[in-house]
């Protein structure tokens, strides 16, 4: 599982006119799914997120998490994230989950986000949506389950 995380000032999503989450300052969190993910991928992921300190503290250094400051998260599942574009000029996608597995483990790791205590406001899987994101800083990180240690 791969999650881009943008620190935000605000994020909105859209489908057509309708807005289906808005979150004030917080973390934009753009998420892939791989085929061999689990459930302890999903875990993994918003434990970690949940947890990243990426917020400044009083003397401006990065030092809060989301939990520290009560923040939002605003999540947007994203198979693109798996994108293979070393071979060809359209890449392939053979990475990604399939849609159910997909569908399954995007909805298990907000569960987890929210079970963290943190206030998540989703997307629509499989839409084509507009976000808008308010990189604040900017900070990006990269958050990927399979390069790390221990799960």
């Amino acid at each position: 599982m791969r999650a881009v995380v943008q620190k935000v000032t605000k994020g909105q999503v859209s489908v057509g006119e309708e807005v289906l989450g808005k979150i004030g300052p917080g973390v934009v969190v753009l998420l892939g799914v791989k085929r061999d993910d689990t459930e302890k991928d999903a875990q993994y992921l918003a434990r970690k997120i949940a947890g990243l300190r990426i917020f400044p503290d009083r003397d401006g250094k990065m030092n809060l998490s989301l939990l520290d400051m009560g923040d939002e998260a605003l999540v947007i599942s994203q198979f693109t994230l798996y994108g293979d574009c070393r071979k060809g000029k359209r890449p392939s996608y053979t990475e990604a989950a399939p849609p159910e597995l997909a569908e399954e483990l995007y909805e298990r790791f907000t569960d987890y986000l929210r079970s963290e205590g943190i206030p998540t406001q989703t997307g629509k899987f499989q839409a084509m949506m507009l976000v808008e994101i308010y990189n604040d800083g900017p900070v990006t990180l990269i958050v990927d389950s399979k390069r790390t240690s221990s799960l």
